[in-house]
Formats: structure tokens, sequence, C-alpha cells
């Protein structure tokens, strides 16, 4: 398998799991359909179960290393205003993709059976939600908002205290070490938790569930595409002075293993390596990619809230006027760290539609299609969080791009984490492709 590129083997996954998730849903197989949903939710949990550990070490060392990093103030406080800048770009797509095409206009649903989920966001659950009452309960409920809040925390107080505080830096840094390790081996199954993962989703949702809901799914790809395919590339080749086909082919692997995955944290490691990979200094990337997975969601956070928000509206008959719009584009730019970078946009969506008053049952409608939507707003996500830093470091002169062009042209997931944070220089050129 090590021949085999691991862009292939993802893709090899993908065709595999179709297939049998087809014929599991055409033979009703509920066997087979039931095996798929444990392969691919056992990869699911494999990943989520190093989030904690992975957020914390990564963002405290993270937040230590901008000692080591000129002009750190200033680099932190541009890619917040870049990670705003593109979101609002992305709100506003979402925004005129549902004005274009009202997706919820003349779509026949059972509104009375729509009940409002269990779990919503709300501004002040959001605010209060930051900080933790128990920092043990943070870790146990694997609340990763409150995470990345101990850990920044924590990270500026050991940056503030110096010397003194290398002995807990060092163990955070064993502690990442070691997690990256652990998640490596996870990452490896990766084409076998795409067939899991794409397999059952096949199985589960046919068209015959989708069909009402077509022109809003429909929209949601088409909104992340153009994000993807059209306003990245335009702020590459503009801001940047980048080739927009040297970062897509060496930002590949992470947007293909979020688009399985529906994971933006669990796929921090490989976000990040291919970030370095593209030329951008180690110890900015190890700050930007950190606080980028767990804040920085053009999918979830701009482009699905504001199509979801237009198609409940219309579906309840609701007129959304300029002050609501704006409203979305605040909330997208504002509440985007609700989501904390774990599957779904649940938390996003309820926030947005209780702010601008409308019925929160209405995301109930979208539970349904929700893993099918958010394999498409995840890969944006993270295509965004390897922008950013990308073109910052470009900005400022400190991109490598010699690098930059080489991109790509080698497979980066096969490199062992550990064994590459101990070799000298910032862009070796290892091989990508699992086991």
């Amino acid at each position: 398998m090590r021949k085999i590129p691991f862009s292939v083997q993802i893709l090899l996954g993908l065709a595999l799991g179709v297939a049998l998730g087809y014929l599991a849903r055409a033979g009703e197989l509920s066997w087979l359909a039931s095996g798929l949903d444990t392969v691919g939710g056992l990869f699911v949990q494999l990943l989520k179960l190093a989030v904690p550990p992975l957020v914390f070490t990564a963002i405290v060392i993270s937040v230590v290393s901008l000692r080591g990093v000129a002009n750190a103030a200033r680099l932190a406080l541009r890619t917040l205003l870049w990670f705003g800048a593109t979101a609002l770009i992305a709100v506003s797509v979402g925004i005129g993709l549902g004005l274009l095409t009202n997706p919820g206009r003349g779509v026949t649903l059972d509104t009375a059976d729509a009940t409002a989920p269990t779990r919503t966001g709300s501004w002040t659950d959001f605010l209060t939600g930051i900080v933790p009452t128990n920092p043990v309960g943070a870790f146990v409920e694997g609340n990763v908002l409150q995470i990345v809040f101990l850990a920044l925390v924590i990270g500026a107080a050991a940056l503030l205290v110096g010397p003194p505080a290398e002995p807990f830096v060092a163990l955070n840094r064993a502690l990442l070490a070691i997690v990256q390790k652990a998640l490596w081996w996870v990452i490896r199954l990766a084409p076998i938790g795409t067939l899991g993962l794409i397999g059952n989703a096949v199985a589960t949702y046919g068209w015959d569930l989708l069909a009402p809901l077509a022109r809003f799914t429909t929209a949601v790809y088409v909104g992340c595409a153009i994000v993807l395919f059209v306003v990245y590339p335009l702020l590459l080749l503009g801001a940047g002075r980048l080739n927009p086909l040297r970062f897509f082919a060496g930002a590949a692997p992470a947007i293909q293993l979020a688009f399985v995955s529906r994971s933006s944290v669990g796929t921090m490691p490989v976000t990040q390596r291919a970030v370095e990979r593209l030329g951008v200094p180690r110890e900015y990337a190890s700050f930007a990619v950190p606080f980028g997975a767990t804040t920085k969601m053009d999918g979830c956070a701009s482009i699905y809230p504001a199509l979801a928000a237009i198609f409940v509206a219309q579906v309840f008959g609701v007129e959304l006027g300029v002050t609501d719009y704006l409203l979305i584009a605040f909330v997208s730019v504002v509440g985007s760290a609700a989501t904390a970078g774990l599957t779904g946009a649940l938390v996003m969506l309820t926030l947005t539609l209780s702010t601008l008053g409308l019925p929160l049952a209405g995301a109930g409608l979208l539970l349904a299609i929700d893993p099918i939507l958010d394999m498409v707003r995840t890969a944006t996500n993270v295509a965004g969080q390897a922008l950013v830093p990308t073109i910052v470091a470009a900005r400022e002169g400190t991109l490598d791009r010699t690098a930059y062009d080489a991109a790509g042209r080698r497979s980066l997931v096969d490199e062992d984490p550990v064994e590459r944070g101990s070799r000298p220089g910032q862009h070796e050129e290892p091989a990508l492709a699992p086991a």
C-alpha cells in the first residue's frame, strides 16, 4: 500500500464505499449498512478521542512559540483580520446564492413534525460557555471552545513567565508529540474510514430523502465550490501573488481528509504539515493552524448558516430584510468559534436562527442530510485554514516560495510527525502516503 499515493487510497476507499453503500441500500442488506456505519463511526470516534489533548498542547506550544517569531503580535492580528475578511466574503457568497436560488421556496415539508434540536446555541450560552467552571470538566466533556480558552491563557502565562516555565512547556511538547504520533496511526486508516463513512451515507440517504432538499443541498455544494475554486484562487493571486494550483496541490491531502472525516480538528496535523510544506515558517504555522482549526469555519459558520437561515425563513414563510442579512454576516464573522472544529454546524445554525428570531425547529428539517452537507463544509473550512497563513506569510515576505512551488510533488502522510520535528530545516521532502 505504500506504493499507492494517499490521495489514490482515499479515492479507492470512496469508490468502494459508494459501491457497497449502493449495494446495501438496493439489496436492503441491513448487516452491510450496519457494518459500514460501525467502521465509519469508529474512525470518527478515534479522531475525536485525540481532540482534547491535541488542541490543548498544540495551542499552548503555538502561543509559547510566538516568542521566537519576529513581529508576533502583528502576525497574530493580521491572521485574525484575514480570518474575518474571508469569513465575510464566504457569508456574502452564501447570502447571494440563497437570494438567487431561493432554496426553501416551493419546498413541501411537514413543519408540524419539525422539533428544535436538543443542542442549541445562543449568544449568552456562547459567551458564558467560553470560560469553564471546572477545567477538568472541559476535557471530560470535550468542550473544545473551553479547552482553547484554557490553552490560550496558560500558553500566554507560560510565555510571560519565561525560563521557570520551561519544564511545563517541555512536558506539553512531549505530550503533543505523543498525541500526534498516535493520531497519525489513525490518519493512516483514513481510506478505510472513508469507505465506511461514504458507504453508510449512501446506504442511509437515498434520493427519496434528498429530493425535497435537493435545491438546498446543491446550493450548499455550489456555494462551497465558489469559495474553494473562485474566491480562494483570486485571493492567492491578488493578495499573495501565488499560483493557486500549487496551493491546492500542497493542501489536497488535508482537504481530502477533511471531506471524509468531517472534523477540522482531527485533520489539523495534516493541515499543519501541508501549510509548512507550502513554505510557511513552522513557528508561525504552529500558531495559525491550531487557532484556525477551532475558529476558522468558512463552510460551517459562513456559507451554510446563511443558506440555511434563508431556507428556514422561506419554508416557514418569514420575510427577511436587509437588517437580517447584516445580522447573518455579523454572526458568521463573530460567532464562528462556536463550531469549535468538530463535526457538524448545528450550534452555529441555531445561533444564527435564534439571532434572527426564526423557529429553531427549522434546524430539525436539515438534520437528516447534515452528514452529506458536512463533508463539503469541512473541506472548505480546512482549505481556508491553510489559505490564510499562506497568504499572511507571503505578504510578510517570510514564505519560502521555492518550497511553495514544489508543494504537492511528493506525498506527505507517510512522514512521521515526531521524526519530522527532530530534523533540522523547515521544508524537508518526505513522502506522504500511509501504509
